[in-house]
């Protein structure tokens, strides 16, 4: 992947979920990054989980032909206790890729402690000192609402430095 280091840098931050999906768009630009925008995708329980998958897709297609971004960065999956929450989040997760790839942007995964490690220093920071942070490092007034987008929003500032100009 060539990037033009001389022109912004788009990030797209995703925080996968199938209930919800958080996302936020920064720009890096000269190592300054300037927030852009977030949200949240958010499904239907009353639908078929098919259904709330492709509604995730779709979604994201849009983001993605809105906010223009040239690359993205998603967070690894925690397995919590519920295996099969994190079956479902892990197709949310393949369908976010598959968005992704068909529109030709490249994606690094990051895990919760480097996210943690790069906003705080500490890699077992709690989830408030990481949107603190967020709120912080991105100079906006209040934290981001909902917390998926929040998250997603440390997931981009946190892969910034990992796209690079190849020689």
């Amino acid at each position: 992947m060539k990037l033009n280091m001389a022109m912004p840098l788009r990030i797209l931050g995703v925080d996968p979920g199938y209930g919800r999906v958080g996302w936020g768009i920064v720009e890096k630009f000269r190592g300054d990054i300037t927030y852009i925008a977030h949200g949240c995708i958010e499904t239907s329980p009353k639908v078929s989980f098919s259904q709330r998958l492709s509604d995730i897709f779709v979604a994201l297609e849009g983001l993605i032909s809105t906010y223009s971004p040239e690359v993205a960065a998603i967070e690894e999956l925690f397995f919590a206790k519920n295996v099969t929450t994190g079956i479902q989040v892990a197709h949310a997760r393949g369908v976010i890729l598959l968005a992704l790839h068909q529109a030709n942007i490249p994606s690094k995964t990051v895990t919760p402690s480097q996210v943690k490690q790069s906003m705080t220093g500490y890699g077992r920071a709690s989830k408030r000192q990481v949107q603190e942070m967020v709120k912080h490092c991105l100079h906006l007034k209040v934290i981001p609402s909902p917390d998926d987008a929040a998250d997603a929003l440390a997931v981009a500032f946190t892969a910034s430095p990992l796209f690079f100009v190849e020689k």
